[in-house]
């Protein structure tokens, strides 16, 4: 079979990628454009915004992933965009200009499901690795600022499939992270300094319940009833965050917040050394408690979910796999199931189009390429 080239496009949220893949193996370019400083000084995601610095960044970015990979637009032989999930304004820019390129170049176009894309990071790496084959049915946990799901994966003849037998309620884990962060003045984005700051602080320190959940959800109607055979396992993290709002209040923490926010404020481009001198032994406590409970919950539900399941093989991704103690307990305690646990690197574990590309590789070999009306989906499930 002759190598496919594919040139993958991501705007989901507020990452710009591009990036070439061959056959779905092997990353020629990955270029990623970070919105962070944009939406540093609101603490979280302006969907405007977000549209707008991907139509800054966008059409650099894809000169640049196709310089690199030593490809032009005419020798790729397929175009990947994201379709959804994510926010509509800006997967419209993304999808408007890959329609607009596979119209002046004639090339097929392939729509990809972003969390689909999250979990062939894994898969593209594994492949990349030359690890041993892998054992059906994988168990993926995505986790990311905008989803905490549990996928059943399945491969036949290049078509995967999936059930979601898990999904937040509430906030995602990574949402809850960022909220927390913003709450106790650490700067954005928030996951990363929590994953930093957390080993300073005793874990112990304070007891945070997670909500156990017994009952359905109620939008289980809009699933179908092959999605409901054998129990759901699902997350709830909008409970945790106001637990640490009580904690601050309890505790009268915010006159400490205020002036670390101030602080970290004129600092302009602060390192986790700087928010680290600014964070006293009360602060630092609750942030290794917040950690250490999200991340037992997110390891216990996903294992339990393994073992109910019968699984061979568990899949970690998302912008959360990234963090430090997640990937320590994933592998120490799937280790002691004898269930091989697979990350993407750091640099896979974020949004990229390098994803996008690997996830379209399959549906290339299928001809499965969509017409030029079809549209984003800021809600679309992923089957």
């Amino acid at each position: 079979m002759p190598d496919a080239y594919i040139l993958g496009i991501e705007t989901s949220c507020d990452e710009t990628g591009a990036a070439v893949v061959r056959s779905g193996q092997q990353i020629l370019s990955n270029i990623v454009a970070s919105q962070i400083a944009t939406h540093q000084p609101y603490g979280g995601v302006v969907p405007e915004l977000a549209s707008r610095e991907h139509l800054r960044a966008l059409i650099p970015v894809v000169r640049q992933a196709l310089a690199e990979a030593g490809q032009t637009y005419q020798s790729v032989d397929a175009i990947a965009v994201t379709q959804g999930p994510g926010l509509a304004g800006a997967l419209l820019v993304g999808i408007s200009f890959a329609k607009a390129l596979v119209f002046a170049l004639e090339k097929p176009l392939i729509a990809v499901n972003h969390l689909e894309g999250h979990i062939h990071a894994v898969l593209l790496e594994q492949r990349q690795s030359g690890d041993a084959e892998l054992h059906f049915p994988v168990l993926a946990l995505v986790v990311s600022g905008g989803h905490t799901h549990l996928y059943l994966a399945q491969a036949h003849d290049n078509l995967w499939t999936y059930r979601n037998v898990g999904h937040t309620r509430d906030d995602a884990a990574g949402e809850a992270f960022d909220k927390v962060a913003k709450l106790l003045g650490l700067g954005y984005p928030g996951g990363p300094i929590i994953d930093r700051l957390a080993p300073h602080g005793d874990p112990l320190a304070v007891k945070f319940q997670i909500a156990q959940i017994k009952h359905r959800d109620r939008r289980d109607h809009k699933q179908s009833l092959a999605e409901k055979d054998g129990p759901q396992f699902d997350f709830s993290y909008s409970g945790i965050k106001t637990a640490v709002l009580r904690y601050v209040e309890t505790e009268n923490l915010k006159p400490a917040i205020e002036a670390r926010r101030l602080a970290l404020a004129g600092i302009g481009k602060p390192t986790v050394e700087a928010v680290l001198r600014l964070c006293d032994r009360q602060t630092l406590d609750l942030v290794a408690s917040f950690q250490r409970t999200m991340v037992n919950d997110l390891v216990v539900k996903t294992l339990t979910a393994a073992r109910e399941y019968d699984v061979q093989t568990l899949f970690v991704s998302g912008g959360v796999a990234a963090n430090r103690e997640l990937r320590a307990a994933f592998e120490r305690e799937a280790g002691m199931q004898g269930l091989p646990v697979f990350f993407p690197s750091r640099a896979l574990s974020t949004d990229n189009a390098a994803m996008i590309a690997a996830a379209a590789f399959p549906k290339f070999l299928r001809r499965e390429f969509v017409a030029m009306d079809f549209s984003a989906e800021a809600g679309m499930v992923l089957r």
